[in-house]
């Protein structure tokens, strides 16, 4: 059965697991989008996340890829998407869920960000920007974030900010459409 008519066959009856607020709302989004309804199972972190999907308590997880990287490796696991578009060099194969789902969902990913207090120096943040940029360019720091599954990206300051704000509207409006309460 195809796996999104399995996803409405059982409609009400899945359950999926996930740590982060972000995880969280992912598969909300997925769900939303998909037409199905599956009932979100909150854990405190990825080992637990994983944790649920090794002993069947949730049919399916929205979770960072480095804590299952091992399990997909052995085959214990089966990715079916990435959240984001990014070529992920790990698993070169995986396709990003708006592609395999079919679905219009956008690009959605964690991301971790340096950021400083306001009235910070120019000089000051330019300085700290030059040194993050110089540290995600070298070799060991981009092998060691890859073999993890993350993909170092860096971004001027003034983009940085933007896509924080933009991405801080966008999920307001998901967090408060959810439903979906933070423990």
């Amino acid at each position: 059965m195809e796996r999104s008519a399995l996803g409405k066959a059982k409609n009400g009856t899945m359950n999926y697991g996930a740590g982060i607020i972000t995880t969280r709302l992912a598969g909300y989004m997925f769900n939303r989008e998909a037409g199905i309804k599956a009932q979100l199972i909150p854990y405190k972190g990825s080992s637990e996340v994983v944790q649920g999907l090794l002993t069947g308590s949730v049919d399916f997880i929205v979770d960072g890829i480095a804590p299952s990287l091992p399990l997909i490796q052995s085959g214990q696991f089966r990715p079916l998407a990435k959240l984001n578009n990014r070529a992920l060099p790990t698993l070169p194969e995986l396709k990003p869920l708006s592609e395999a789902s079919g679905l219009p969902i956008d690009e959605m990913s964690s991301w971790i960000g340096l950021v400083a207090p306001a009235g910070t120096p120019p000089a000051i943040v330019q300085k700290i920007h030059a040194d993050v940029v110089r540290a995600m360019a070298d070799a060991a720091v981009a092998d060691r974030l890859e073999k993890a599954g993350i993909l170092g990206v860096t971004t001027t300051p003034a983009e940085f900010e933007k896509y924080f704000r933009d991405e801080a509207e966008r999920w307001t409006k998901v967090y408060k459409e959810s439903g979906i309460k933070l423990d």
